[in-house]
């Protein structure tokens, strides 16, 4: 496996604002589908976000590898130094209800300059 880049932390309130305008309702822009932030030792950080945030196509039940890429840019586009990390995927909700949709995960750092 490759070496990880060097991140820089950030604080948690900026980080924090950056993750949830990449995670905002297309219909209500102001709302995030952001649930909780993890801020790990070595600079990264890991989003949980509401499932409702993709919008599945008909007869699928998770989100497909081109809706993971659009967020992947989407995430370049709002700072281009950003680092996402391949590995994604489904994670347990935090405080979940049974019936609600599920939770994903998102990996990232900042790249240290």
């Amino acid at each position: 496996m490759k070496d990880l880049p060097r991140f820089k932390p950030r604080s948690r309130k900026a980080v924090e604002a950056y993750i949830s305008r990449v995670l905002a309702d297309r219909q209500r822009p102001e709302e995030s589908h952001l649930l909780a932030l993890i801020a790990y030792r070595d600079g990264h950080y890991r989003a949980i976000f509401d499932g409702a945030y993709f919008t599945l196509q008909e007869g699928h039940d998770r989100p497909s590898k081109s809706q993971w890429n659009t967020l992947k840019k989407k995430m370049k586009r709002h700072d281009r130094r950003v680092f996402v990390f391949k590995a994604h995927g489904e994670i347990d909700c935090p405080d979940a209800a049974p019936g609600d949709s599920p939770c994903y995960y998102v990996d990232f750092g900042f790249f240290a300059e």
